[in-house]
């Protein structure tokens, strides 16, 4: 069995039995395949996968970690690379799994930058309004800031899905798994702005009529494009954080938060699996758990 065919069927495995996305899929392969590079260019051995053992595994940790690959990194090629193994294991191509005994390497809690509510005024403030692509371009941060979505689900995102007198949209997230997302007002203004004032007078390609976002070509934008856009409001308004798509679902989710909102409605609306990653998306300062306590708990103002 040879790594290629087996990197072939890991990919068929995750596509049709794990329904993951193809970002997903891509990021597997790639940690896979540094595993195979790593004997085949490094250790320059005609390494079978059936005689990979723990030793082998832990030599190759050693020699991402050398090479300057953060713990973060180094978790995400462990994770990929035990389930390359637990496949091959269901899959009867090998009898004994050497990934079992892998660790990965301690982890703290990495949050991203949020935003204030001000900070989202002055970035929307900053855009141009005076040109088409102005008016998308504030669709694109009310949608992203107002509905919390990744920034594949913005780019994915299709008319027919958005249900316009209910103020919901129906996204595909991770795994082709649906949910159905409130959009607020603001959003769904500007939405109907961009729709029915700019989009309709675009000429549209074939196979991108019921795309949302459109570039000046008529075709859905790229997830490059959007990190484009905010990066360049983010320098024009002098915003030092280290801002990006995914800084407007985290501020999204953080506001709703300190709103209020419960944490398993905010849990459903950003179409996480586990509470536990909705916990890490919305961590609270001390003094606003502090205010909790106290607005809340019968004995807090005592």
């Amino acid at each position: 069995m040879s790594w290629h065919s087996a990197i072939a069927g890991f990919k068929a495995y995750l596509k049709l039995e794990r329904s993951l996305s193809d970002n997903s899929i891509s990021n597997y392969l790639r940690d896979v395949g540094k595993l195979a590079n790593y004997f085949q260019q490094i250790l320059v051995t005609e390494k079978t996968i059936s005689s990979v053992s723990i030793d082998d595994l832990q030599g190759f940790i050693k020699w991402i970690n050398e090479i300057g690959l953060s713990a973060r990194s180094q978790a995400r090629i462990i994770s990929g690379i035990k389930s390359f193994f637990k496949y091959l294991i269901l899959e009867d191509m090998i009898k004994v799994d050497p990934s079992e005994l892998l660790e990965s390497p301690r982890l703290g809690r990495k949050l991203p930058d949020t935003l204030s509510i001000d900070e989202v005024d002055s970035l929307i403030n900053a855009i141009d309004r005076s040109n088409a692509q102005g008016e998308r371009n504030l669709a694109i941060l009310e949608t992203l800031y107002g509905c919390g979505l990744r920034v594949t689900e913005l780019t994915t995102m299709q008319l027919s899905e958005i249900f316009w007198q209910e103020g919901f949209v129906r996204i595909i997230g991770k795994g082709d798994k649906q949910r159905l997302v409130p959009i607020g007002g603001k959003a769904l203004k500007q939405l109907k702005i961009y729709i029915n004032e700019v989009r309709v007078h675009q000429t549209i390609q074939k196979g991108f009529e019921d795309f949302v976002f459109l570039n000046r070509r008529g075709k859905s934008l790229t997830r490059v494009m959007i990190f484009t856009i905010i990066k360049q409001l983010a320098e024009k308004i002098g915003l030092e954080k280290n801002i990006s798509p995914h800084t407007f679902r985290h501020s999204f989710a953080t506001h709703l938060v300190e709103g209020g909102a419960d944490l398993r409605a905010v849990q459903e609306m950003l179409g996480h699996e586990s509470i536990t990653t909705t916990e890490i998306y919305t961590h609270l300062d001390r003094s606003f758990l502090k205010q909790v306590i106290l607005d809340h708990h019968p004995w807090g103002d005592k």
